[in-house]
């Protein structure tokens, strides 16, 4: 299947297309420009100056469905919505903490991302992968840093964006930690296929329905809850 996947759940916007087991091409920016400016016209010179496709061509489209930034998840959701629709074909929608965690598929040891949800948070989750395969994950969460690495034990891989915001937090409490190079933090359109593929019939597997999951209110709603 030819598959075109991207990522807008953080600032950086991450965007892959592949032919089966292919990769054929792959982008990532992290310009300081909102993805509403620039996510089309991605997708247009990846298409076309890259990969020498068009959307016809396209069997199907993936975008990350959240954890993240919820104007990113709403922009990346909708720009994937309405290419399926366009198109007539399916869309799924896969966990921006398997986008992360799914780089490091064959770790020897488990593997836990966190993504900085801000206010002292982080989008959490464990992963324990076999030569490739997803053993076990914990259920995806919001919580203080200090909680995130109460649900580890001995010798861990932290990656992703909360890692390195916490991470003197972690080197004083976590057990033997190793952290993943920082070029390895953001969520990857190529590790979302990786996820995807793992699973029979994805495009019919009711957990990657194509639908937001922010786990915590909006800062607004927050605020809002507040006064």
């Amino acid at each position: 299947m030819k598959l075109l996947c991207l990522s807008t759940a953080e600032q950086g916007c991450s965007l892959a297309i592949v032919d089966g087991s292919i990769l054929v091409c792959e982008e990532f920016w992290d310009a300081r420009l909102t993805h509403s400016r620039r996510l089309v016209k991605m997708i247009e010179h990846m298409l076309e100056s890259r990969a020498f496709m068009s959307l016809k061509d396209m069997d199907g489209f993936v975008a990350a469905r959240g954890p993240g930034s919820f104007t990113g998840l709403r922009i990346g959701i909708s720009v994937v919505k309405g290419l399926a629709y366009a198109m007539g074909k399916p869309a799924a929608g896969v966990s921006s903490l398997d986008g992360i965690a799914f780089r490091f598929d064959h770790c020897s040891i488990p593997v836990c991302v966190m993504m900085d949800a801000r206010r002292n948070e982080v989008y959490c989750a464990v992963y324990h992968f076999d030569h490739g395969r997803l053993m076990s994950k914990t259920r995806e969460s919001v919580v203080s840093p200090e909680e995130a690495i109460g649900m580890t034990s001995g010798p861990v891989v932290f990656a992703g964006s909360g890692s390195k915001a916490y991470r003197d937090i972690i080197e004083q409490t976590a057990d033997n930690p190793e952290f993943a190079d920082r070029f390895l933090d953001s969520v990857s359109a190529t590790a979302l296929l990786r996820s995807l593929a793992s699973k029979e019939d994805f495009f019919n597997c009711p957990e990657n329905r194509l639908a937001p999951v922010y786990i915590r209110q909006s800062d607004a709603q927050l605020q809002f809850a507040e006064k």
